[in-house]
């Protein structure tokens, strides 16, 4: 056991002699049925999406209390379903939204079309470089 660190137990390893023996090939498991997921339709994604538009200051657990399903479902719709991530505690969309990407296009164009009087004012410079500048000592400048 030293040798070889952690090690799996005698039964899954029998389990997967046995498999392989009858011809599977394959490592991973196969599809299960499973108890089908009763919070995360499309009612419960449209309330939670409401709710982050109404006020993107709500906490997971609050989002999860006035939809009433479990936190960890909303999450899930958050980040999965809306596509949504955590940004200083407020859930943000992950892309701008059309409204979004036409208003700064309007505000560039803006911008653009008005170029001459912002870029007028504009002053640019080199950098200057003083050589052997000594500040004046207390007493060289009183006098």
């Amino acid at each position: 056991m030293q040798v070889y660190g952690d090690t799996m137990k005698k039964t899954p390893v029998y389990k997967w002699v046995k498999r392989f023996s009858e011809g599977t090939e394959s490592v991973t498991d196969k599809e299960r049925s499973g108890r089908p997921s009763t919070s995360r339709t499309e009612k419960h994604i449209a309330k939670v999406r409401q709710n982050v538009h109404e006020n993107h200051w709500l906490t997971v657990r609050s989002i999860a209390e006035q939809v009433n399903i479990d936190r960890q479902t909303v999450r899930k719709i958050l980040t999965e379903d809306l596509d949504m991530r955590k940004v200083c505690s407020n859930m943000v969309p992950r892309e701008l939204t059309e409204e979004q990407k036409q208003r700064r296009d309007t505000i560039c164009q803006g911008l653009l079309d008005g170029q001459n009087d912002i870029l007028g004012r504009v002053i640019t410079g080199d950098v200057t470089w003083v050589y052997q500048y000594g500040p004046e000592m207390k007493r060289q400048s009183a006098q």
